[in-house]
């Protein structure tokens, strides 16, 4: 069995900033699915004030290449390889401990000897942790006069709970335990931490109102942003071999992640027939990396194209006629709908795909959990290119992470911060 690799340390350079200690559960670099959009412009902004200690773990070997690219932004990093078969097995043993699976899942002993000694060293008072997985390294009572924070970025137990609701048997008790378990473990975080950020006011919101009123003032919505720059309809895209020159709707996501790879099943099997009888010339493209073998056998079926990893995602989105979320589980923000905003495309999205967002539909945005409808759309929009959008304004005017993260500062500045 293959273990994870042997750690890196790579000390950058001297600051005379002050240490902040940055935990991550995934390489927040580069910015190409979801929480690697979020946790990286969240450590570039914080090293705008802090010099960033980071430790991550690296589930993805494509990945290590780019370790070099968080020099800009990180006095030191720490990253582990993380090998997720042994990861897996790992998990198992919180059935024997009462844990959730999640965290023995991330344990390395190595990751929390490193904690130790990054903070001792930098006589670190401030740690921002990513992803509730990650909490376990700073949750000890010689961390408790740390001033920490953590984004949860989306309340986890719930998505749990919502996988839950589609399985039955042994899996739908499987799923629940680990809701109920992981809830409790949210909860442990948010009365030790100074603040609980969350990736919408929906969001937190939702955790809020399972704490004690006395927690609930140190839960907050940080919203998610697009690089508007980098998703500007009118920018220079790299050239894409796959892109289908005919009319086409487009997905995209990580396609091993089981929230996609349910949303663009539920897509084939409810609203696909009604789009093929009625144009059998159209075009389905799934885009995004590692796609799951449900997702690789739904390419032989017609008119559907399974990309897999691509160079440049924009292309996909830019050229398409419309851009489909067809989520039936989720939490928090989806950034593929930011980002066809962004590039002012036209979207259709279920109810759950457009939390936190709260667009208003439009010429340019549909809503709808009704498979008749979505098929509708999509087939007005592959018969009609020429719609008038305004939906890269909606972006522009709330969703650029210069506006999003702007409060993110203070919750390092006071522990007793009330939202307005």
């Amino acid at each position: 069995m293959s273990k994870e690799s042997q750690p890196h340390f790579a000390n950058n350079k001297v600051s005379v900033k002050e240490p902040l200690l940055f935990l991550c559960h995934r390489i927040p670099f580069p910015p190409n699915k979801g929480d690697k959009i979020r946790s990286f412009n969240i450590l570039k902004k914080l090293s705008e004030t802090y010099a960033v200690h980071l430790g991550c773990f690296i589930d993805d070997p494509f990945d290590k290449q780019y370790v070099d690219g968080l020099n800009k932004y990180c006095a030191s990093v720490f990253h582990l390889d993380q090998n997720k078969t042994f990861s897996k097995i790992k998990g198992l043993s919180g059935f024997f401990t009462g844990k959730p699976i999640t965290l023995p899942y991330y344990y390395d002993k190595r990751m929390a000897q490193w904690t130790s000694a990054i903070v001792a060293e930098h006589k670190i008072a401030k740690v921002f942790v990513y992803s509730s997985s990650m909490a376990q390294y700073c949750q000890e009572s010689r961390y408790s006069a740390l001033e920490r924070v953590i984004d949860f970025v989306d309340v986890d137990s719930d998505k749990w709970r919502q996988y839950a609701q589609k399985k039955q048997g042994v899996a739908k008790w499987f799923f629940n335990r680990e809701y109920r378990l992981l809830a409790q473990v949210e909860d442990e975080i948010c009365a030790e931490f100074s603040h609980s950020l969350f990736v919408s006011p929906d969001e937190a919101a939702l955790f809020s109102a399972r704490q004690p009123i006395a927690l609930q003032k140190s839960v907050h919505g940080v919203l998610n942003g697009v690089d508007i720059d980098f998703f500007d309809p009118q920018a220079d895209f790299s050239a894409e071999s796959l892109v289908p020159t005919v009319p086409f709707i487009s997905f995209t996501g990580a396609m091993d992640y089981w929230a996609n790879v349910d949303a663009v099943l539920w897509f084939v099997k409810y609203v696909w027939p009604f789009i093929i009888a009625k144009n059998p010339q159209a075009i389905f493209c799934i885009v995004g990396g590692n796609p799951s073998s449900e997702v690789l056998a739904l390419a032989e079926q017609p008119g559907i194209v399974v990309t897999g990893r691509v160079h440049d995602i924009r292309p996909f989105i830019a050229k398409a006629t419309c851009v489909v979320a067809p989520l039936q589980i989720a939490r928090g923000i989806q950034n593929k709908v930011l980002e066809a905003m962004s590039l002012n495309k036209a979207i259709v999205v279920t109810t759950m795909a457009m939390e936190g967002i709260n667009a208003k539909e439009s010429s340019g945005v549909v809503i709808s959990d009704e498979a008749s409808v979505y098929a509708q759309a999509c087939l007005k929009y592959l018969n009609d290119s020429a719609v008038n959008l305004s939906n890269r304004q909606w972006i522009i005017d709330n969703f650029t992470w210069e506006n999003t993260l702007q409060p993110l500062q203070q919750y390092f500045s006071a522990k007793d911060i009330i939202d307005e």
